[in-house]
């Protein structure tokens, strides 16, 4: 399934297989690099994880950052053209959902395949998005949360962490903070948006406005706090798979 020569590229940690007969392209969240997605397997279900390095970070570092969501999706478009003849999905996590959508916007715009589904984790949607708390927090309160964040996943932060941390995690913010849509525009493909249930910054309620942005949009509920994504839970894979599943059918039945 994801056997032979590998496609090389720097958006890509984990080359995509050239005989994957799917791929689940993965977006993270401010701050952070494909790296997050570490812990994951190599497949949820039949689609290839293929997690999305942005540049600006880990072994992309010295690649100038992308400045906005918009700027972003625009290099990530040209980057997933040579892709896009297999079937894909896209997942992101918090900030991560904002450019998976802004690509899906302008992969429909240039009239090239768009995925089977977005799925966006703990984020909410992209014309409330000025209202996350962390767009409110100065510099000392950053390095608080990250040190919050390395401690939450059992790493003892040294100093220099958190000020590499800091240098990404302040041009993302920068980014963020200039994010503007104002109204919803509709994608064309559906859309599952992925609570967890013991989120305390994102709540249940905060993912409503997602509901304005395709035909098809559910909601499910995943046990665990905002960035239990990290460790690949059986119950986000299996949603994960099972989305992107449902999609292929409902495409096969209308071919």
């Amino acid at each position: 399934m994801t056997s032979g020569p590998a496609l090389a590229s720097p958006w890509f940690v984990r080359p995509p297989a050239a005989a994957a007969s799917a791929r689940l392209f993965c977006f993270s969240f401010s701050g952070s690099g494909a790296s997050a997605f570490s812990a994951w397997p190599a497949t949820a279900g039949d689609a290839e994880i293929c997690p999305v390095q942005f540049p600006g970070r880990e072994n992309r570092l010295a690649h100038p950052h992308y400045a906005s969501y918009e700027n972003l999706a625009d290099q990530l478009v040209e980057a997933l053209t040579p892709l896009l003849g297999t079937p894909f999905a896209f997942f992101g996590h918090c900030s991560g959902a904002l450019p998976a959508y802004e690509s899906v916007l302008r992969l429909a715009a240039a009239g090239l395949p768009t995925p089977q589904r977005l799925f966006v984790s703990g984020q909410p949607a992209p014309h409330q998005a000025a209202a996350d708390r962390m767009l409110t927090l100065g510099e000392d309160e950053l390095r608080a949360e990250i040190v919050t964040f390395l401690r939450g996943r059992g790493i003892e932060p040294r100093p220099d962490m958190i000020d590499m941390g800091m240098s990404v995690l302040l041009r993302d913010q920068a980014a963020a903070g200039a994010y503007r849509r104002t109204e919803p525009t509709r994608i064309d493909c559906p859309i599952t948006v992925l609570h967890w249930s013991q989120d305390t910054d994102v709540s249940l309620a905060d993912l409503q406005g997602w509901r304005r942005y395709a035909d098809s949009v559910e909601t499910r509920v995943v046990e665990g706090g905002h960035y239990d994504f990290m460790d690949a839970p059986a119950q986000l894979l299996k949603t994960l798979a099972a989305g992107r599943s449902h999609r292929s059918e409902q495409c096969s039945r209308h071919r």
